[in-house]
């Protein structure tokens, strides 16, 4: 067998032969024995078809397992990869969830604080009610002798609304400042009055006649009326209280006033019959 290549695999019994062979006599005696690669080779048996499937199907399952392995530790990686993330996510939620609370809270004391404030106020409802309602009836009968003593224009509905103020007093589902606004808003109702021009239709008791008139009113300073067929023109007299005929010179002024108010003619100066001044000291 001399000239062929060295085997690289060798059976377990070459390496025995060859410890043997070494710790013999001879290398006891310190003799030096050359053994040949011929006689080793021809000594050591050539593998069987057996052995190298066998090796073989070694290798083969340490592959497999290697690969399985490598799998195992590429599906751990990327579960940690992953529960490393959702870790980083929840410490984020964490400290905004921090803030939020920490916010929370100072929203809560701030709610405790109106509601304690709410409550004291509440607390003072009562006394409030028992000093603001004495004060709301003064004031509707200063609304009623006001109307009384004004000039006679829509008594009755300015009376009507007086007594409806007076039926929501003892209304018990109205609170007191819903009483209070309804007040306000008849006195705004009389402040208009002083400010503005009205004309309307209504009955006036002339002597012992019942007459359909045409009523016009410039502010608080003239009420005239005019019959429908103008033959009758009269004005309010505030100081005797009582209405003044009026001769057929103001006809055409009170028609001409009446169609203004109705925004039936644009805007013009006209002639009213007002009251004379009164001098210093009360001399008219």
């Amino acid at each position: 067998m001399t000239g062929t290549p060295y085997p690289r695999w060798r059976p377990a019994g070459m390496f025995i032969a060859l410890v043997a062979l070494t710790s013999g006599p001879a290398a006891a005696q310190g003799e030096e024995e050359t053994i040949e690669p011929a006689a080793i080779e021809a000594e050591t048996p050539a593998p069987t078809a057996e052995q190298l499937d066998t090796v073989q199907g070694v290798r083969n399952e340490a592959n497999v397992a290697g690969q399985a392995s490598q799998q195992r530790i590429d599906t751990l990686s990327d579960e940690t990869e992953t529960l490393f993330s959702k870790y980083s996510a929840t410490l984020k939620q964490i400290d905004s969830l921090r803030v939020f609370n920490h916010q929370m809270r100072e929203l809560i004391a701030s709610q405790e604080a109106e509601l304690a404030s709410l409550n004291d106020q509440l607390e003072r409802v009562a006394s409030v009610g028992r000093s603001v309602t004495p004060l709301m009836i003064r004031m509707i009968d200063a609304v009623e002798t006001f109307v009384e003593l004004d000039v006679p224009f829509l008594i009755d509905e300015r009376s009507e609304r007086v007594a409806e103020l007076r039926k929501m007093m003892n209304r018990a589902d109205v609170t007191n400042a819903e009483k209070y606004r309804q007040i306000m808003e008849a006195y705004q109702v009389e402040n208009e009055y002083g400010r503005t021009i009205e004309a309307y239709r209504s009955s006036l008791q002339i002597g012992d006649r019942e007459v359909t008139v045409d009523f016009l009113r410039f502010g608080r300073i003239a009420l005239v009326y005019q019959s429908l067929d103008e033959a009758e023109t009269g004005v309010w007299d505030q100081a005797n209280r009582s209405w003044k005929p009026l001769d057929s010179g103001w006809r055409t002024s009170i028609r001409q006033g009446l169609r203004i108010a109705r925004k039936q003619a644009a805007p013009d100066l006209i002639r009213l019959p007002l009251p004379a001044a009164a001098k210093a000291g009360g001399e008219s």
